[in-house]
């Protein structure tokens, strides 16, 4: 398959900022694939600021803001959106902070998947799902 458009959830944008092993090879190697290949690469305005909270504790603040910004000129931002945070209430996944990438990638009409270490908490999403790992072996 062609992917066009994938979303990142906030454990891979978490993995490829920190550095965070072993996790950061595969999930690096994404990024740097849908960058080369010219894939959109999604996110949500949520992930980026827990992604900020997570890190901060690892990386200076000066750097990590530097950072995010490259990150920022790099991915799609999906808007966390009232109606978003709405439909997530409503929807039938257990977590609501997952409910709300989900219904956020799927609120891009053509996502091809979501990339995500946290595979049981989007098991019953209507979108396809990938762990890193998952994802770099679907592309061969």
């Amino acid at each position: 398959m062609v992917y066009k458009n994938i979303f990142l959830d906030t454990n891979v944008l978490v993995d490829i900022v920190a550095n965070r092993k072993p996790f950061a090879e595969s999930s690096i190697a994404i990024f740097d694939y849908c960058q080369h290949n010219k894939i959109n690469t999604y996110s949500t305005s949520h992930s980026i600021g827990t992604l900020h909270y997570i890190v901060k504790k690892m990386v200076n603040e000066v750097e990590l803001r530097s950072i995010i910004e490259d990150l920022l000129d790099t991915i799609l931002i999906i808007p966390v959106t009232e109606e978003i945070l709405r439909k997530s209430l409503k929807s039938n996944h257990k977590d609501f902070e997952d409910a709300i990438q989900i219904i956020s990638a799927q609120s891009i009409s053509d996502m091809d998947c979501i990339v995500t270490r946290d595979l049981k908490d989007y098991k019953n999403a209507e979108i396809k799902i990938f762990t890193p790992n998952e994802f770099l072996n679907a592309l061969h």
